[in-house]
């Protein structure tokens, strides 16, 4: 018993160790599944961890860095921070002037240039540091690199920030900088300086264009000094920018087109006239004649407007810049085209009426003479002064040419035929107003300067007598003109009356001119003498014979015979109607241009026939009147007889036509078409 019960007591501790042996293995179960879950949670977590262990390598490199380069390396990060903290302020206040400089500058001009100014310092103090502090960068990576301190990829991150910094450095820093607000703040100041320009520059007001040369023209104000001072201050800033060259286009864009506003008043359309859109000066000599006036007023007070005001805005900058934006305003305005057509009228035919409108010409530049040497002057008006030489050599040597053959051109014209009506021709009409022009007080001075000129090209002197003397030769010449002409007729009271009308024309039109004071009054009275010699002459040869067509011989002998003296006055009659329709039917297509010499010619006619025309019929026409065919015999009464006589030679218009240069050398022929005439150059 004792020992089953012993042994029972052992039974039971074996079994209860069970028990605990197998609790135990439970709760050791239960934690391994506790702990395989834990460990399946934990591994995501060890590859994050796994995969900032390089940062934290890196993290944690500086501390396993070498004492003295850990210390070295503040004093290296200090020196770089300064700059940048500074770069990053500058640009924080660059910013802040964004809103002042996207405003319209009008509003405060002095205010917007003033904060401008403060962009320009603040983007030249950041061009200036950007440098600096991109410098004390590269020394800090170069530091860390050689001392290895910093990470190889944080390092190439660096290398790489500092690649972009120094490309943006070398390139256009200021568009980086500012982003491109000092670009937007200039071009609102070029803005700007255009609408002063524009808002001030107005077109000078004419009232009446055609007046110029008989009323004085105000010249326009020139811009108020406000404006002045404005256009300046803008002018400083831009040209600080490199933008002076757009400031003088603009300029030039806004004053030409206030020029030539100024100048369409004027109707200036003629100055494109073409050479081939005429034939002869004469069909534009209405326009060489404004041509003149217009010119001097565009020099006198347009373009001198702008002279002075060119001079007014860019003064500061430099005489080569405003003389160079005057010459852009000049010829865009249209200088060039007043040249040109100055040219072109040099280029037209050969006629003498073309010496009067050169001589024109070369007054008007004469007149302006000072004034061309003053604004065109200078090596910026280089084409306007060549064009200018040019037109006035072209002017020159024209003139001179055509003045010395025109004795030559006189003298071809003599082989002309006579005017059929016994008038004036042409020629000597045209060349007594013509030289009496060339030797008077408007065109003797001008023509004496010009063959000066003309003779000093050619290394000869020219004396005022030379001028007086060809002119003398060139009346002579139309004398013996006249006196092969009065030749040439086959009728010789014709002849008289031709010779009667170009002494008397001479005489008259000479009389009291420059012209005729130097031909002298012997030479005047005698053309006058002719003129009453062939009047004579014709009035005996013509007129003068109807009279004995009317003699009463035979008809008081047959006084108590009636039917024989009707027959003997009709006879008479009847031949004197005959030789009167003759005599006037013929003289009818002759002419007496000048009035009084007309008149007085009808009134010795009819002083000549109609008083022994009516004393006869008073005598006889009794007898013929009461005869059935009293008609055919009494054919004219008295009055109709004066009338028909007191109307003869009337002009017609458009009988007469031009004198024209003729070629007379073969330097004519190269420059000028052929301009051989027909008798109409004559008639």
């Amino acid at each position: 018993m004792g020992e089953s019960g012993s042994e029972n007591v052992k039974e039971k501790d074996r079994i209860q160790k069970l028990l605990d042996a197998r609790k135990s293995l439970k709760l050791s179960l239960e934690k391994s599944k506790a702990l395989g879950s834990a460990l399946a949670k934990a591994g995501p977590r060890f590859d994050e961890i796994n995969q900032r262990l390089p940062v934290l390598e890196a993290s944690v490199r500086p501390i396993r860095a070498d004492k003295d380069a850990l210390a070295t390396v503040s004093g290296h990060i200090n020196r770089a921070v300064g700059p940048a903290a500074a770069v990053l302020k500058v640009f924080d206040a660059v910013h802040g002037l964004e809103k002042s400089l996207l405003s319209d500058p009008k509003n405060d001009l002095s205010g917007y240039l003033s904060v401008l100014k403060r962009l320009e310092e603040a983007l030249r103090f950041l061009g200036d540091n950007c440098e600096l502090a991109i410098q004390w960068l590269q020394d800090i990576v170069e530091y860390l690199e050689d001392n290895k301190v910093a990470d190889d990829r944080y390092l190439s991150n660096l290398k790489k920030s500092l690649k972009g910094l120094r490309e943006l450095q070398n390139g256009d820093k200021k568009a980086h900088l500012d982003g491109g607000l000092l670009d937007a703040a200039l071009d609102k100041l070029e803005g700007e300086f255009r609408r002063l320009l524009t808002e001030h520059s107005v077109p000078l007001p004419m009232s009446s264009p055609s007046a110029l040369g008989q009323q004085a023209v105000i010249a326009p104000s020139p811009l108020p000094v406000s404006v002045i001072q404005k256009l300046q201050a803008i002018l400083g800033r831009l040209i600080v920018n490199n933008r002076l060259e757009k400031c003088i286009s603009i300029y030039v864009e806004v004053r030409g087109s206030n020029v030539r506003a100024s100048l369409q008043a004027l109707d200036l359309d003629y100055l494109e006239i073409s050479i081939a859109e005429f034939n002869d000066v004469q069909s534009i000599e209405g326009y060489i004649a404004q041509w003149g006036k217009h010119l001097e007023f565009a020099v006198k007070h347009l373009f001198e407007a702008e002279y002075k005001l060119c001079n007014d805005v860019f003064e500061r900058i430099g005489l080569d810049v405003w003389m160079g934006c005057f010459a852009k305003i000049a010829a865009q305005a249209g200088i060039l085209a007043f040249l040109q057509f100055g040219k072109t009228v040099t280029e037209s035919k050969k006629d003498p009426i073309k010496l009067l409108k050169l001589l024109d010409i070369f007054a008007s530049l004469s007149k302006l003479r000072l004034d061309f040497n003053r604004l065109f002057g200078g090596t910026a008006c280089m084409e306007i002064q060549n064009l200018t030489r040019d037109l006035i050599k072209r002017v020159i040597d024209g003139a001179a040419e055509i003045f010395w053959e025109l004795l030559v051109q006189v003298e071809l014209q003599r082989q002309i035929p006579p005017p059929p009506d016994g008038g004036v021709p042409r020629l000597v009409s045209f060349i007594t107003d013509y030289c009496n022009k060339l030797v008077g007080d408007d065109y003797k001075p001008i023509l004496t300067q010009v063959l000066i000129i003309h003779r000093s090209w050619k290394h000869e002197k020219f004396q005022e007598r030379l001028l007086i003397t060809e002119v003398l030769n060139v009346v002579k010449a139309i004398e013996l003109n006249l006196e092969t002409w009065t030749k040439a007729y086959e009728d010789a009271i014709l002849s008289n009356v031709f010779a009667m009308n170009n002494h008397y024309h001479l005489y008259k039109h000479l009389r009291g001119t420059k012209l005729g004071d130097l031909l002298g009054d012997p030479w005047l009275r005698e053309h006058e003498q002719y003129k009453d010699y062939y009047a004579t002459f014709f009035l005996r040869d013509s007129w003068g014979k109807l009279p004995g067509h009317l003699s009463r011989e035979g008809l008081i002998l047959f006084s108590g015979g009636r039917a024989t003296a009707r027959d003997l006055v009709k006879k008479r009659l009847k031949t004197f109607n005959e030789a009167f329709d003759e005599m006037h039917t013929k003289q009818s297509n002759w002419v007496v241009p000048e009035r009084d010499l007309r008149e007085k010619t009808c009134q010795l006619i009819v002083q000549t026939v109609v008083p022994i025309y009516r004393s006869y019929m008073q005598n006889y026409g009794p007898l013929v009147e009461q005869d059935g065919s009293s008609s055919k015999y009494a054919k004219y009464s008295v009055q109709t007889l004066e009338q028909m006589l007191a109307s003869l030679f009337q002009p017609r218009p458009g009988r007469y036509g031009s004198f024209k240069v003729r070629p007379s050398s073969d330097k004519l022929n190269n420059s000028v078409p052929d301009l051989r005439r027909t008798a109409s150059a004559v008639v």
